[in-house]
């Protein structure tokens, strides 16, 4: 069993630490490293923590916010990289990191299967089917462009559309590439699709998102997944015209149409206003022949229907021969009908009798008595009826009218009765208030009197008076000749101040003297 070496020096935690960080960063010093990205953090610092792996191990990583400012492509998991920095031990902790300062796709490769994989997963979510884009509209009044306002991208599509149809453009100026590049795209196509129909800047009816040539990441703000879903969900139909004919991103596949560069997506927005000149000068030509050639179809049809139509004397001939016929024929059947309407006259004649009209009306005045008998008697039931009801009616009222009288007296003798005792209560209660309110006022009264100069001049004092009736404190504040006022307890007598002010000192308040010799202390209590 091997023996403890107590020899050793002894470190703290804090010096161990210290010393491995020392030798872990001056062995390694920079390096640079091969892996996949595994979990990736964005922190709000700007920081961006990230795991790099292959298949046997997992080094932790973080790329500080200036270095990550200027990443070309945002890190994802499963991102192939190349990452150059220092190794270094997390303060703290029993770990070590690589401090990432440059960070690389490891190859087009790495990008390239990214950008597969990232399709394949937006096709699926049906981003890109065709049942979902949207037609161009023929001739939008207004085309909102997002680019960068200084490339020549911008000025090559005034200049195409000026060339072609001239239309108001809108402008939303972003970056093309670089940090924060997919965000401010994707605003913008939010931002234009947000813009009310009547506003004081008005709603574009189709959109251009255009953007020059370049390598895949230079091009690859395009290829994120949030620029791709902006397009896809635009209201306004929306053009992609990014890179050049050979160069495709994600945004081809959302967009409604794709344009090999951004001078062709000027020339789908609006056709050629010479060209549709002439088509409408053509088809104004056509119009007019078409309508010549329609109004002498019609004339022509229309006299070869007057030809057939038959004349007027031929409609009315036979019409004349049938009014003749049966004006020939009326006499004959005017007095065959009179004759029938003779025999049914007769026929109906022979059967009238006034005996039966005689029997009908017996019957009908016997019918008659028998109701009135009856209507009489029924009325005379009802009638009795009526009075036994109305007198046990009126019984049941005047029982009811004496219990309610009983009632209402008892109810009133109650009522004076405590009319009664309710008075001799307020009485009793007046003269206790009254005589209690007159001790008070006898009370206050004395203490008036006990309080009041008044007493005092009945003692033998008088009060003292200046001109203006204030009271005088001090033999100070008289000056000879001034007007004074003295006040008695029987009156008022006017007086005048002569010769100065005399001062006397307070009389001397003998003390009395303690007990128990000079001691100050307590003294004797008993004697």
């Amino acid at each position: 069993m091997n023996e403890p070496r107590l020899n050793l020096p002894e470190l703290t935690v804090s010096e161990l630490s210290a010393s491995l960080k020392r030798t872990l960063e001056d062995a390694f010093g920079y390096v640079r490293v091969r892996g996949e990205l595994g979990n990736v953090k964005y922190h709000g610092s700007g920081h961006v923590y990230v795991d790099l792996k292959d298949e046997r191990a997992c080094l932790a990583g973080v790329i500080f916010r200036l270095s990550a400012a200027r990443l070309k492509v945002k890190l994802e998991a499963g991102l192939e990289v190349v990452v150059t920095g220092r190794i270094t031990t997390i303060p703290g902790r029993s770990q070590y990191q690589i401090v990432i300062e440059t960070l690389e796709p490891a190859g087009l490769g790495a990008l390239m299967a990214l950008l597969e994989e990232r399709k394949r997963r937006l096709a699926a979510e049906g981003l890109f089917d065709e049942a979902r884009k949207q037609m161009l509209p023929f001739l939008p009044s207004v085309i909102g462009v997002v680019t960068s306002p200084t490339g020549a991208v911008i000025r090559d599509i005034l200049h195409r559309l000026a060339d072609r149809f001239p239309r108001r453009v809108l402008l939303w100026p972003v970056k093309v590439q670089g940090e924060g590049a997919a965000e401010q795209v994707a605003a913008a196509i939010h931002g234009f699709n947000r813009l009310p129909e009547a506003g004081a800047i008005p709603r574009p009816h189709l959109l251009i998102v255009a953007r020059g040539g370049g390598s895949l990441e230079d091009l690859w703000a395009f290829n994120e997944e949030i620029v791709a879903r902006a397009a896809a969900a635009s209201l306004i139909p929306l053009i992609a015209a990014v890179g050049h004919e050979t160069d495709v991103t994600l945004i081809d596949f959302a967009a409604d149409r794709r344009a090999p560069t951004p001078t062709a997506a000027a020339e789908m927005a609006v056709p050629v206003r010479a060209e549709l000149i002439g088509q409408v000068d053509g088809l104004a030509r056509r119009s007019v022949a078409s309508w010549l050639r329609g109004l002498a179809a019609r004339r022509k049809e229309l006299r070869s229907a007057a030809r057939a139509l038959p004349t007027p004397e031929g409609l009315l001939l036979a019409k004349r021969q049938q009014f003749d016929a049966a004006s020939d024929r009326l006499p004959r059947a005017l007095s065959a009908n009179a004759h029938i309407h003779h025999s049914d006259f007769l026929r109906v004649a022979a059967r009238l009798n006034p005996a039966p009209l005689r029997q009908q009306t017996g019957r009908c005045r016997d019918r008659l008595a028998t109701l009135s008998a009856r209507g009489a008697r029924a009325m005379e039931v009802t009638r009795h009826r009526r009075r036994e009801r109305f007198a046990g009616l009126a019984a049941r009222l005047a029982v009811a009218l004496r219990a309610n009288v009983e009632a209402q007296r008892s109810q009133i003798a109650r009522g004076r009765e405590r009319t009664q005792a309710l008075a001799g209560r307020a009485q009793r209660a007046a003269r206790t208030v009254i005589l209690r309110n007159a001790a008070r006022l006898d009370r206050a009264a004395g203490l008036l009197d006990a309080l009041s100069y008044r007493g005092v001049l009945a003692r033998g004092f008088a009060l003292v008076r200046d001109t203006r009736r204030r009271p005088l404190r001090s033999a100070s504040d008289v000056s000879p000749g001034l007007g004074l006022e003295i006040e008695f307890a029987d009156g008022r007598v006017a007086a005048r101040a002569e010769g100065a002010p005399t001062t006397f000192a307070p009389p001397r308040v003998a003390r009395p003297r303690k007990r128990g010799g000079d001691d100050p202390g307590q003294g004797n209590l008993f004697g």
